[in-house]
Parts: structure tokens; sequence; C-alpha cells
């Protein structure tokens, strides 16, 4: 009889250790201290029209047949090609793979073609191209054209996604425990879920890619000038409706900083990065223009968005463009931004498509029928009307005495908004009319008013009622933290 007893006795020890260190684990990879450098808002620094641009991609279905207005990548084209002392480059998704169910621009070929013939015409140009786990398939195969731009001399810097804390806080502290001892393989042999003509991958890649976290920014900053955008060089996201910035001024030295940080914690060469004499000949360039400008991070876009709706006044309103809306933070700025009598018009992707996939209309669904219901006279809201592609963009403009404009990587979600993944805005403020904001005004409103195309529709047409299923699968995934928004 004692042996059986013995035997327990030691399960039970080894248990409450096991759960020790899972509590432990789990805890600590929630509140660690961040890598230096990330989650920063920048002091505001004044900018004028002359530089700052708003640019725009629009997918829409005209008379007979698709249209795509296109500009951004063509930018970043031109400016690639037109660099001639650094290029630094952070994008989330760059790579050609897709479902193979149309014809995709070949955004990611015409990027790394112009970067290789500038490396080679001036072989002094630094290039660094700073990306995500997800180009790889979370080290599951080789990326071809990273590894040729690598090979030319390109600095490929893959985010130390370790570093971030876990936003997928149950999975991702078994994952610590045990599944990362693993390690990684190339040896593929199940299907890539990301596209169907991506290589295949092991199942060491699936358990690391279900921590689902990323370094979601897009931004790019040469000599000349610099980029922020919502759009990613990837191919099977050409038709999607984005939005960006194209900046020049001293907010250059802040992007450089906050990308410079990235490659530090994750092991790149900082010293591919334009040193201090160059920022400093970044942040004395003149500027003085009626708006201000600052380069806001992960948590702190949060902060300024929030920010932004307390300070709009009764009768104002407030426009937001958004892909993911899921951050209750953001939804309860909604609420009582909308109480004090600000008006509140949201265009937003319906979130029933994904690379030619179905998707089951989280989270937008069930967060636009709870806005919905509660303040229809002050809340309005319009869908995209997409087709195979999305409506992509992550922006808020305040249309009032203080105008306010905030856009970039971040979608609203709390893996967005809370210091998980890395995300990259920029929040202009200004009580002056300037041509930027005439942009961003008539953006939204030729959306809003359906001005010579449809782009939008009212509510009632996708969503009447949400089926209580779906409304319940999406509070189980928020409670659980096993959602990817």
């Amino acid at each position: 009889m004692e042996r059986p007893k013995r035997k327990k006795g030691w399960l039970k020890w080894g248990l409450a250790a096991f759960a020790l260190l899972f509590l432990i684990t789990m805890i600590y990879h929630q509140v660690k201290p961040l890598p230096e450098g990330v989650s920063r808002a920048s002091d505001p620094v004044a900018i004028s029209d002359d530089q700052i641009d708003f640019l725009s991609d629009l997918t829409y279905q005209g008379e007979d047949t698709e249209i795509n207005e296109q500009e951004i990548f063509q930018d970043v084209e031109r400016s690639i090609r037109e660099a001639r002392e650094y290029i630094v480059m952070d994008f989330f998704l760059f790579n050609p793979y897709s479902n193979e169910d149309r014809q995709y621009p070949d955004i990611t070929s015409r990027l790394s073609s112009a970067l290789l013939e500038q490396m080679e015409a001036y072989p002094d140009l630094d290039v660094v191209l700073i990306t995500d786990e997800i180009n790889t398939t979370y080290n599951g195969h080789a990326s071809d054209h990273l590894d040729v731009l690598k090979e030319a001399g390109a600095e490929i810097v893959y985010t130390n996604l370790d570093a971030l804390r876990d936003p997928n806080i149950l999975y991702s502290t078994l994952y610590r425990i045990g599944f990362q001892w693993f390690g990684d393989s190339q040896n593929g042999w199940l299907p890539n879920p990301m596209a169907k003509s991506a290589p295949e991958i092991t199942i060491r890649s699936y358990l690391r890619l279900l921590n689902v976290k990323a370094n979601h920014r897009k931004v790019m900053v040469t000599e000349n000038e610099g980029f922020v955008l919502s759009a990613n060089p990837h191919d099977a996201s050409g038709y999607h409706s984005n939005v960006g910035v194209r900046l020049n001024g001293p907010i250059l030295a802040d992007i450089l900083e906050g990308e410079e940080a990235i490659a530090t914690f994750s092991k790149g060469d900082a010293k591919r990065f334009p040193n201090e004499e160059k920022l400093e000949s970044l942040r004395e360039e003149p500027s003085s223009g009626p708006m201000q400008i600052r380069y806001v991070t992960e948590s702190k876009i949060q902060e300024a968005v929030v920010g932004a709706m307390e300070e709009a006044k009764p009768g104002e309103t407030i426009w937001i463009g958004m892909f993911y809306l899921a951050d209750r933070n953001i939804i309860q700025a909604i609420h009582e931004t909308a109480e004090r009598g600000v008006f509140v018009k949201l265009i937003l992707d319906p979130n029933t498509n994904a690379f030619g996939r179905d998707k089951s209309g989280l989270p937008n669904l069930p967060v636009a029928a709870e806005l919905n219901t509660v303040n229809p006279e002050q809340i309005e809201i319009r869908w995209y009307e997409v087709g195979k592609e999305q409506y992509h963009p992550k922006m808020l403009y305040v249309e009032g005495d203080r105008r306010v404009v905030v856009m970039g990587s971040g979608n609203y979600t709390t893996r967005n908004m809370n210091d998980y993944n890395l995300e990259a805005d920029v929040e202009v403020v200004t009580t002056t009319e300037t041509e930027f904001i005439r942009e961003v005004d008539g953006y939204f409103k030729r959306l809003w008013n359906n001005e010579q195309r449809t782009y939008t529709l009212a509510y009632d047409e996708i969503q009447t009622d949400l089926p209580i299923g779906k409304y319940l699968i999406y509070w189980l995934q928020k409670l659980t933290w096993t959602m990817t928004y």
C-alpha cells in the first residue's frame, strides 16, 4: 500500500510544480519589459503640405468590370529607384505567394528587382529590410526572393518575435515550456495555411504559427522621403484598398530610430542604419508648417486614437475606416464620444473574405451589431463593398475645429493596440484646413456618399440580425484569447 500512495504523492507534487511553472511563465510573458524602443511616441514636430501627401489604393466595381486605383507601391518603387544612400524597409508581408485564384499584381518581384538594380548601380547603398517570420511561414521554408536580396548585400532582419509579449496566453505558455524545444525544420510535408503556392511546411511551423504574434509594421525610409502605410508589398494583397502617407522632414529621424530598435533586439546589423550625424541632419531640416506630426507605435496608437475621440466636441464628426475593429478601449471610447453628441461614421470591411477564402465576419459583424444598437442616432455604419479583396485601411479622422488624422498599420484590436504586435502609425493635428486634410476629408466623403461609383453599402444591406452563435463565438474567442484579432 505504501508504493501507490508514494506515486500519488509524486504525481501531486509534479502537477503542482507544472502548474506553478505554467503560471509564472504566463504572467511573466504578459508583463515583461518590452524591448527598448518599442511602444513609443515621438515629440510633435511641425510639418507643411509640401512634406506630407495622402496616398490611397481603391478597388471597386465599375459598370462592367472591377476598377483598381493604385498608387502606393508605384510610389514606393519610384522612391527605391531614386535612393542613393540608404533604404530602410519594414514590411509584415513581403512575398509572392497566393491561392492562385486570380492574376495578382507582381509587387514583390517589382520591388525586389528595383532593390537589386539600385544595389548594383550604387554599391555604397545600404539596404535594410526588416520583416516578419510569416514570410518563411514561421521558419518552415526558405524565402527565395529575400535570400537573393541578402546575397546581393541587403541586410535582411527577421524580427525576434520571442522578445515580444504573448497575446495567445494559454497556448503560448505551453509553447514556451514545451513545444519551442522541438526547434525548426524546412523539410515540409504539410500544406501551407498561408497560400496554395507557398512551400509545404512541418508541424513545427504550425506550432509556432499558433502564437499569433507579428511585426505588423509597413514603413520605408530613404534619404529622400519616408512612407507609413496600411499596405503590404504582397502579391495576394495587391488589390486591397489601402491608405498611407509619404513624408519628408524631421519625422523621418524618429521612424529610423524606431526601426533601428527592432533590428537591434532582432540581432540585425545596426551599423547599416544612418549614423547619428545623418539623423541629426534630418532633425535640423526646416519645418514650420501649420500641422503637427508624431510617430506613434504599438499602444501609443491606441492612446492617440482615444485621445482624439475624447477631445472631439459635440456636433463634430469622427470618421473611421477600418479593417478590424475589436479593441474594447476604442469601442468604449466610441460609445462615450457618441453620448457627448459627437457623430461617429464608420466604414468597415465585413470580414467575409480573406485572399479568396470565405470568413465568418469576425470581429466586425458582432462589433458593428453592438454599435448599431447602442446609439444609432450618433453612430452610423457603412460596409465597404468588397469582392475578393479587402478594405484594409486603419485610419481615424476628426472633422472639427481641431482636425486629427491617425493612420498606419494598426488595426483596432487587442493584439495591435496593447503592445503585442509591432505597429506603426502617424498622428497629424492641425486647426487649419490644409491640402492634406482636404485629401483625407475628400477620401471619406467620396466613399460615404458613393460619389460617381458605389463604394459602400448601408449597414442593413450586409447585416440585419446577427446569429447568436456567431456572437457567442466572438466573445468566447475574446475571453480565451484564441482569436487572430
